[in-house]
């Protein structure tokens, strides 16, 4: 469908990339993985036309079509949501004008035997088979299918595009790319702007799509669950795996032993050939040998192996000073902006230590709290009290903007740094990727990505006991997000983060609150518990709602209540839940001794052991699946209990 053959792109004396060649075919699923910088966004644009390589070329099948969905792009201010979104049709409008216009002109006619009144036949024949597979007959059921799907409510249809926020005028060009149905998607980080459920409902209808998708994404787990084939640039080079992300990370893993493996005997191979050039340069006896050494030296292809950076993997968060058990006491919490009700009725408690998520669709309410928490905001509705000695530190989902962008990466820290962490400014820079002159560089000149770093590091200059996150992960790439959640696990102070990204909420907290419908509802588990469970929930609205209004049944009573058969049996059930719920507890503390018991024994071991290490990651790969079955039961038991 698409061939890339032997492209190269050049800078002066820099080269991006270097001789690639793959083909894309129809239905692929591909994700683009590499480092920042490595030219995942530059490939996209050379396909879609928009820039030119300076070898190469990129060929494409004359009847594909293309849909491109940049990072970063304009939307008309000048209409609605609705007409907005129709200018996906525009095809379909042209089509149906001239439907109309061919079968007003047929209708006027007599000639029905001349060979004009044929044509117009034939052309209004065409016509209509063109609009039938352009999607036609379905478009308003198609543009709001769609537009529900990612998150927007049917009384927006009617809204000026002027009056969406820059999160949900990319949802509107993500819509508009979807109606056009175009025979490969190119989509640049597609799910910055979505929540959970609008992240969902787009895996979906990718996996579904009748084309091919070729992707850049940060998320992992949506990776995961659109592609089938994973191609790394790396070093100007590509690297194609006919896998899912997480099995490229395993498979690139093996690679990359075996490329060090290579090149560590190649350097040898070098230095031996160096060293006997040197030796026996000016010995006439051993001058053929020695241009012979030389000769090779210069036919070698140098292996070249990317650099990994080690050193991002000590960050930390400073210890956090010790606050009162009750962090946070939100009792009959609304907010309202006018006429706008946002939500009502949150009520719950945040004791010391424990790291929750705020999750829900867009608009719903979660940066409204996090900001009521931190005291930006006033709540219209019952109170928020802030506990003892609760030091608090904001991350603004807009945090990137507040930044002055005239300062330098060193002033934004050096502005707001007080005693002796002055001194250490430096390596906090350095652990966040800022090095050499990277760290005199101006803010406005930073990526999304490195601007995320910087604001990240100024949360580290102050011990902090309460650590309010709104959307830390957009723009970062997903070593920068593994750090981030390896750090914020390791952190022994209160962590509340408002999140879309699943990979990076999963084991790092252990309660969800979401915002849904004007309310907030506690979900005690992780985040693909709640997942789960809100799976669940909505099969049975689904259920609730196409329910017969009827007010009798054949085997339940018109009071609602259970027969004594139907006790029988539920309270049978529970007593087997509560059987494997008891045996998984017990196989889980099993677990757990001999995991500790591993612990320290690897704190004193003196040498590896590869059988140990084996042993001790399929204890914990065996603990993640039954803490997962224990979950589940908990929930089955709980919805019983319900009844």
């Amino acid at each position: 469908m698409i061939s890339l053959d032997n492209l190269t792109v050049s800078y002066g004396g820099w080269t991006l990339f270097d001789n690639i060649s793959f083909l894309i075919n129809e239905k692929d699923r591909i994700g683009l993985v590499g480092k920042n910088g490595a030219g995942k966004t530059t490939l996209l644009r050379i396909i879609t036309g928009e820039q030119q390589p300076t070898e190469g070329a990129v060929t494409i099948n004359g009847e594909c079509s293309i849909g491109y969905l940049p990072q970063q792009m304009r939307v008309a201010d000048t209409t609605t949501l609705k007409a907005e979104t129709e200018k996906a049709f525009d095809e379909v409008l042209r089509l149906e004008a001239e439907i109309a216009s061919l079968t007003s002109e047929i209708a006027e006619r007599t000639d029905y035997e001349s060979e004009e009144y044929a044509t117009l036949l034939h052309r209004l024949n065409d016509a209509q088979d063109h609009y039938h597979i352009l999607g036609g007959d379905t478009r308003e059921a198609d543009i709001e299918k769609t537009l529900l799907g990612l998150g927007f409510k049917r009384e927006d249809f009617g809204r000026a595009t002027s009056e969406f926020s820059g999160g949900w005028r990319m949802r509107i060009e993500l819509a508009k790319l979807l109606l056009r149905r175009p025979s490969i998607f190119l989509l640049d980080e597609p799910t910055n702007h979505l929540d959970i459920e609008s992240i969902q409902w787009l895996e979906e209808y990718l996996r579904t799509y009748n084309g091919a998708v070729l992707l850049i994404s940060h998320d992992r787990a949506f990776l995961d669950n659109v592609t089938t084939r994973t191609i790394e640039l790396s070093l100007g080079h590509i690297y194609d795996y006919k896998v899912p992300y997480s099995k490229f990370v395993e498979l690139r893993a093996e690679r990359r032993q075996q490329q060090l493996a290579a090149y560590e005997n190649q350097q040898k191979l070098i230095e031996k050939t160096e060293e006997f050039i040197e030796k026996f340069r000016y010995k006439p006896t051993k001058s053929n040998q020695v241009q012979s050494r030389i000769k090779q030296l210069e036919r070698l292809d140098r292996i070249e192996v990317e650099e990994e950076d080690l050193a991002t993997l000590n960050i930390k968060f400073p210890p956090a000073p010790r606050s009162g058990q009750i962090v946070a006491e939100i009792k009959e919490v609304g907010k309202s902006f006018g006429e706008k009700h946002i939500f009502s009725g949150a009520e719950f408690t945040i004791e010391r230590g424990q790291k929750i998520a705020l999750v829900g669709r867009n608009g719903e309410g979660k940066t409204t709290m996090a900001r009521m928490i931190i005291g930006e905001l006033e709540a219209t509705e019952g109170s928020i009290k802030i506990g003892a000695n609760v030091n608090i530190g904001y991350y603004a989902q807009n945090q990137d903007d507040l930044m002055d962008g005239e300062f330098t990466v060193f002033d934004t820290l050096d502005r707001v740094a007080v005693g002796d962490i002055r001194t250490r400014l430096r390596d906090i820079l350095g652990a966040f990727l800022f090095r050499g002159e990277d760290i005199d560089k101006k803010v406005k000149v930073l990526s999304g990505g490195e601007r995320s770093r910087l604001a990240m590091a100024r949360l580290m200059l102050e011990p902090y006991n309460l650590l309010v996150l709104d959307e830390p992960t957009n723009h970062m790439d997903m070593r920068s997000k593994d750090i981030l959640k390896r750090a914020i696990q390791k952190y022994d102070g209160t962590v509340i983060v408002v999140s879309h990204d699943r990979d990076f909420l999963d084991g790092m907290v252990d309660r969800i609150y979401e915002f849904r419908d004007g309310g907030v509802k506690e979900y005690l588990g992780g985040i693909y518990y709640f997942l789960e469970k809100r799976k669940l929930e909505s099969l049975q609205e689904l259920e609730r709602k196409d329910k017969p209004t009827s007010t009798t049944s054949a085997t339940t009573p018109s009071s609602g209540k259970l027969s004594y058969e139907q006790r029988k049996e539920q309270e049978k059930q529970m007593r087997k839940i509560r059987k494997t719920i008891e045996s998984i507890e017990a196989e889980l503390a099993s677990i757990e001794q001999q995991i500790a018991s591993y612990d320290e024994k690897f704190a004193s071991a003196t040498e590896y052991n590869e059988a140990d290490y084996a042993a001790y990651n399929e204890l914990k790969a065996r603990y993640d699946k039954q803490m997962h079955e224990w979950e589940k039961a908990c929930y089955e038991l709980e919805l019983i209990e319900e009844n």
